[in-house]
């Protein structure tokens, strides 16, 4: 664990313990969430809370999501800030932590980022609804702010911690989660007061049948991980065999496609358009299918019209997916991902009346983070042409000689902040020359059977053979 992780930790679960007691002091903890209830009430919403939490959905990004959002400030409203707090520290426990694959202070960070919010919820709440009836429709908006700001603080708290751990600024971990599910998991917040009204109104089992639009929605949103996924090692498996053509370029695609998202992120785009990245780094160069093996594999310079031939593969590749719908936001990314910011690229489009190469800020943006990450990994990697490849800093300080020319300078002042750009890629290694297996010709093979059967009846056979 390094230094800064620790401190953070230390910071983050100081804060919650602090917040914790304040709430505790100011507004003991009843003994349930209704007071005839003893116990059982509070009981109740941590077993629920763990319910809807246990078993997250992770995301192709990395974060998990959970519906426990639900339950937990459905508590925040019937035992105001103390009693969220308990079920922010006991009913939010999930089966990677149960299992010991989250590690210790990764669970304790965890459930303390959720009680810091679940606190300041909690006072949100008592101080808009000003001892008013629950259910009441200023209890509802008081509900929908409070569930809002914990929200917007237990994520945040969250992304602190990711962005120390991954070395990822932390607002743009925030915006990624923000724009990916957050709209989502807030949507709950409404589904949360109904449930904290069922139970003080009706009865507790009418609060926990709310489980199953809770489990729906989980389930809803694994379907749709679940195919995004699945399409998207679909299109790592296009692109593993497009690189398998030239083994020099094997991996260049991947590579792409992760540096790309890297500086998307760092742009602070949206989760869509980090998925078209993701997409559009591993499909850009689709189009080379359609180039003859003399000009992709050619060792040498190539001829005019040889790169005339190559040229045309932006184009080639977006006519192979046109017709994949679900492709056609990377569309513009593939077939103007070799536009130069100074309008000096390809291929020529028609602007208006005149056919000519886009420039500057007409160049789609994710084309242009594709342009720079193309050509960093292109400089960083052993090609034919170019045995010697150069280093990160070399190929960053290329990067910003043509910042401007070549490149969109905005796109290279974000990219030189990424994790890739300052040193974690690592320089490539020679692959092992292997030589060929000599193949004897037909006069060889029947020379050595005629020495074979001359040598039988000195028994020496078994040797030639």
């Amino acid at each position: 664990m390094s230094r800064s992780l620790r401190l953070v930790i230390v910071v983050v679960v100081g804060v919650a313990i602090g917040l914790t007691a304040i709430a505790a002091y100011q507004q003991p903890l009843r003994l349930s969430l209704q007071e005839a209830d003893g116990l059982e009430g509070l009981a109740f919403w941590v077993i629920l809370a763990t319910a809807a939490t246990m078993f997250p959905v992770q995301t192709p990004r990395g974060p998990t999501v959970s519906v426990g959002i639900a339950p937990l400030l459905a508590s925040v409203i019937l035992g105001g800030p103390t009693a969220g707090a308990v079920v922010a520290w006991l009913g939010t426990f999930d089966l990677r932590e149960l299992r010991g694959s989250v590690p210790w202070y990764g669970t304790l960070y965890n459930h303390a980022s959720a009680a810091i919010g679940a606190v300041l919820a909690g006072w949100c709440y008592g101080w808009l609804v000003a001892g008013g009836p629950i259910g009441s429709p200023r209890s509802l908006i008081s509900a929908l702010l409070a569930g809002v700001i914990y929200y917007v603080v237990s994520d945040w708290v969250a992304a602190v911690g990711l962005s120390v751990l991954h070395g990822r600024r932390a607002r743009v971990v925030f915006l990624t989660n923000l724009r990916a599910y957050g709209l989502s998991l807030i949507g709950l917040i409404p589904l949360a007061w109904l449930m904290a009204v069922a139970y003080l109104n009706v009865h507790y089992l009418v609060a926990a049948l709310f489980a199953l639009p809770l489990y729906t929605t989980r389930a809803a949103y694994q379907s749709v991980v679940e195919i995004r996924r699945m399409f998207t090692q679909t299109i790592k498996a296009l692109a593993s065999a497009i690189d398998a053509r030239d083994p020099s370029t094997k991996k260049h695609s991947e590579n792409v496609s992760m540096i790309s998202m890297e500086i998307g992120e760092e742009l602070g785009v949206s989760e869509e358009d980090l998925e078209s990245l993701q997409w559009g780094g591993l499909l850009h160069d689709v189009g080379k299918i359609g180039i003859p093996d003399a000009v992709l594999l050619k060792p040498s310079r190539l001829n005019k019209e040889e790169r005339t031939a190559m040229n045309a593969h932006p184009e080639k590749g977006r006519d192979i997916l046109r017709d994949v719908e679900a492709l056609r936001p990377i569309l513009p990314v593939i077939l103007h991902h070799h536009q130069w910011y100074n309008g000096s690229g390809y291929p020529k489009v028609r602007v208006g009346d005149t056919e000519r190469a886009l420039i500057g800020e007409e160049i789609p943006l994710l084309a242009r983070i594709l342009h720079v990450a193309d050509a960093f990994e292109a400089m960083t990697a052993i090609r034919p042409y170019r045995l010697n490849p150069m280093g990160s800093q070399q190929a960053i300080e290329e990067l910003r000689k043509y910042s401007g020319i070549q490149f969109d300078p905005r796109v290279v002042d974000a990219f030189a902040r990424t994790a890739t750009a300052q040193g974690g890629w690592p320089r490539p290694e020679p692959e092992p020359v292997v030589a060929p297996p000599q193949i004897p010709m037909i006069g060889q093979v029947a020379k050595l059977r005629g020495a074979g059967s001359t040598s039988t009846a000195t028994g020496h056979s078994a040797e030639i053979i």
